[in-house]
């Protein structure tokens, strides 16, 4: 059994960041160095400045979503998560509804803050 504890905590706080845009709601969950790849092969936003500007920039705490997400795998601080993102139709820019598929890299620091997010996501057809 996996202790899924740290990450749990984390995510709700993670939902509650992506509910509000708060900017300090951001800045709590994330180191001041955090590395965050939106895509695995990208260059990572680097620091809590770039990423809250990103986040912000993205706007979702206007659009109507859900979230679910299982913990399949931890190696000591580094959590793999497996999550579903539903938008409805014509919320978040398609004409039809959108189902992004998520497997997230998360590696805490002691803290419970996250040091390093990597995202692979795929659009369900």
């Amino acid at each position: 059994m996996i202790d899924t504890t740290d990450i749990d905590r984390w995510l709700k706080r993670y939902r509650a960041a992506w509910l509000s845009d708060d900017p300090a709601a951001i800045a709590a969950l994330f180191t001041s160095d955090v590395r965050y790849y939106t895509a695995p092969f990208n260059e990572p936003l680097v620091g809590i400045e770039a990423l809250s500007a990103f986040w912000l920039e993205q706007g979702e705490s206007r659009l109507p979503w859900t979230f679910d997400y299982q913990v399949v795998a931890r190696e000591g601080d580094l959590y793999v998560v497996r999550a579903v993102t539903c938008y409805p139709k014509g919320t978040a820019g398609a004409p039809g509804a959108e189902e992004f598929h998520n497997l997230w890299l998360v590696t805490l620091s002691g803290d419970g803050r996250v040091r390093e997010f990597v995202e692979y996501f795929m659009l369900a057809e």
